[in-house]
């Protein structure tokens, strides 16, 4: 077995976060997805003394349907803006991945130019067994890509489903990439995720695939005046862009750039709500922690899943007995 590296001081972490230094931001991230109960205290101290560096990042997720070309996307997107002289952290949150253990961004094979760009940083997020879980780790980990001085945060999901409201509840412009012409079968989830949208960009616009990518935008702006508009007064827009060729990327940089100028006065109010928000999570998340390491409730619990599977007691019945156990 691979012996495991020495820890850091505290201030170790602290000072190399805030430094830009990426190997120690790279293992502040691992400190904090670690399970280990020696690790949390000082996970906590370290996001602790951070604190007051975080929040002045652009937070921007981006999701889609499958086959849309988010990786793509991202690594067009990211070297515009990387090449603009901005420091940016890429993030990814797959709560599927619990499943095969493995590693969404595949060591960054999927991102090859961005991944050796000195203003750009890779990561994948860790997985866990319950969305909040996954949900938890991101947001500390943008906090800390956030203090080493990264001005843009994307987060990009994989998949569709609950991520893309979890990935919604921790950044401020949340960017839908759709396609042109994919049949309803892959469309049929965009309804609820388009309520989410802050824009939309529909992607492969190039070759022999404009004039369906022009025909798709006038069909999203439709369908988008549909929605009822958002507290904020923003209206979500459509675009058209090819990664490949890279047209009409400099056109969404722009538009993050008028959301942005838009929300200046609800931006505040708008991360406060997340934050709150995520005190829920957490309570939750440590709620769910708490009560499976309680030892009567490991010693009990395989006898009644047992039961339960058998039909001899109620699932709420059962979970009433396991939580009076907790206690």
């Amino acid at each position: 077995m691979k012996p495991r590296r020495k820890r850091l001081a505290i201030s170790e972490y602290v000072e190399g976060v805030l430094s830009g230094n990426k190997v120690i931001l790279s293992r502040a991230i691992t400190l904090i997805e670690s399970r280990l109960d020696s690790d949390f205290d000082l996970a906590e101290q370290v996001l602790e003394q951070i604190l007051p560096h975080t929040g002045q990042s652009k937070r921007i997720g981006i999701t889609g349907v499958p086959g849309v070309g988010k990786s793509t996307f991202i690594e067009s997107l990211g070297l515009l803006l990387a090449e603009k002289d901005h420091q940016l952290a890429i993030l990814t949150i797959d709560p599927s991945s619990q499943r095969s253990g493995g590693s969404i961004l595949g060591d960054k094979t999927r991102m090859e130019k961005l991944s050796h760009h000195p203003n750009a940083f890779i990561r994948p997020s860790a997985t866990g067994n319950s969305l909040g879980g996954v949900a938890n780790k991101t947001r500390e980990t943008m906090l800390l890509c956030e203090a080493a001085g990264y001005d843009h945060i994307l987060i990009e999901t994989v998949g569709v489903g609950q991520s893309e409201v979890a990935v919604k509840g921790m950044v401020d412009f949340f960017l839908l990439l759709m396609l042109a012409g994919a049949g309803d079968e892959l469309q049929g989830i965009k309804k609820g995720i388009m309520e989410m949208a802050d824009a939309i960009a529909i992607t492969k616009a190039d070759q022999d695939n404009i004039a369906a990518c022009n025909r798709a935008k006038g069909e999203y702006k439709n369908a988008l005046h549909l929605f009822p508009p958002s507290e904020t007064g923003w209206q979500p827009e459509v675009l058209t862009c090819s990664a490949l060729t890279h047209d009409g990327m400099e056109s969404i940089t722009d538009l993050i750039q008028k959301y942005y100028s838009h929300m200046d006065t609800h931006l505040h109010e708008l991360r406060k709500q997340q934050n709150i928000s995520w005190l829920h999570e957490n309570i939750s998340f440590l709620l769910q922690q708490n009560f499976y390491s309680t030892p009567a409730v490991k010693h009990q619990i395989k006898i009644i899943e047992s039961q339960v599977g058998k039909g001899s007691i109620t699932p709420q019945a059962a979970a009433r007995q396991l939580l009076e156990l907790a206690h």
